[in-house]
């Protein structure tokens, strides 16, 4: 059964522990119970998880904040990295070799997290805004820089998933498909954030059928429907989500979907509240 999980990076106003207690606290009622969402994509980033400011005390009391609130997680995104950038800088094709390695040094920190945590997977920037240099040599750059990584996420057992997003080195499904084939390794994966690809004119639900069990990890927010990439709530733009639970449905995804709303920083608790109560209809429709 698919799980559902919202993203902490909607709550940079709170610590990590707040987010996680509002999040298991957004319930929705029903003639059975109360259901709520399953777990939490946690924010490798400030104020939240970045690896810099943990420690074993620290670690342990987020898993102490999951176990009492009975949520798992989901995924730990790694893409944003404002605690020393901004939202896509340092990247993984910056011109000074001594910005990319702080690109690598934290996906390597947030790599061992992931094991001390328990989380299979971690997701990144897929390269980082495009330039004008030849698009060739900077995703030579990209793949030299992850071969770097590669090694300890195997060693660790933690998936890599690389993020396609519009106006980004790989922003569309073939790029990404063609990028992947230049490794042989079980440690990279694709993290399908469905908005982004909405955004580009590509088909989220007939994509999901092309990849099938190759998806690792889902990103959901709803796309107006000029496709600017501006994360919604979920019902709240173009996105025909009954086309795309369906084609969930039939490659069998069991993993997890993310709600990611970090536009929401003003009212995370409503937009969450708003996006279970949406998604759960629409999942209740498709079963019934």
């Amino acid at each position: 059964m698919t799980k559902l999980a919202f993203s902490t990076n909607a709550f940079k106003k709170f610590s990590l522990p707040e987010a996680i207690k509002l999040i298991g606290q957004t319930r929705l009622n029903d003639t059975v119970g109360q259901s709520g969402y399953q777990g939490v994509e946690i924010m490798c980033d400030r104020p939240h998880a970045y690896p810099p400011d943990l420690n074993e005390q620290t670690i342990g009391e987020i898993k102490k904040t999951l176990a009492e609130n009975k949520l798992a997680i989901s995924n730990l995104n790694t893409f944003m990295l404002c605690a020393i950038g901004d939202f896509h800088h340092p990247s993984w094709i910056e011109p000074d070799p001594a910005e990319r390695q702080k690109r690598v040094r934290h996906t390597i920190d947030c790599i061992h997290l992931a094991e001390k945590l328990g989380v299979p997977t971690i997701s990144t920037e897929p390269g980082g805004p495009k330039t004008p240099d030849d698009r060739q040599a900077s995703l030579e750059i990209f793949r030299n820089e992850l071969e770097k990584v590669i090694p300890v996420a195997e060693q660790k057992k933690v998936k890599i998933l690389i993020e396609p997003e519009p106006e980004l080195l790989i922003e569309y499904s073939g790029q990404l498909e063609e990028f992947l084939t230049w490794f042989q390794t079980p440690a990279l994966g694709i993290n399908f954030d469905l908005g982004h690809f909405y955004c580009l004119g590509e088909d989220p639900a007939e994509l999901i059928k092309h990849w099938g069990d190759r998806i690792d990890h889902i990103h959901l927010e709803d796309i107006a429907a000029d496709r600017k990439h501006h994360h919604l709530i979920p019902g709240l733009g173009a996105i025909d989500f009954k086309s795309i639970f369906q084609a969930l449905k039939e490659i069998d995804y069991q993993d997890w979907i993310t709600v990611e709303l970090y536009p929401y920083q003003d009212n995370p608790t409503e937009a969450a509240q708003q996006a279970m109560e949406f998604l759960t209809t629409e999942l209740n429709g498709l079963n019934g």
